[in-house]
């Protein structure tokens, strides 16, 4: 299950992410941001409360990442102690901007 929950602010949109992020809910995660990049120069992933994310879930953040990384850029805050761990192990600390 995951809740997806975003505020456009002008050109920016935060995206607020809540339960799990894997192979079964990736499809709707790159749906949500799909529809709502259009005109967004920066992009805020908001992981308070994310509680896990599968590779499925990395490549939906690294396609975003990509995208975000020629109109502006993205960032992803408030990461939880088991998905940094997540991310240290993938490299993915070093392709994210994480605050």
């Amino acid at each position: 299950m995951l809740n997806i929950n975003k505020t456009i602010d002008g050109d920016n949109l935060c995206v607020a992410l809540a339960g799990r992020l894997d192979t079964a809910t990736s499809p709707q995660l790159e749906e949500e941001l799909k529809s709502a990049l259009d005109g967004i120069s920066t992009l805020v992933m908001d992981f308070k409360e994310l509680e896990y994310i599968s590779s499925a879930g990395l490549r939906v953040l690294l396609s975003a990442q990509k995208l975000m990384s020629e109109r502006g850029g993205m960032k992803v805050t408030n990461v939880n102690e088991v998905i940094m761990e997540i991310f240290e192990v993938t490299g993915f600390t070093d392709i994210l901007t994480i605050e």
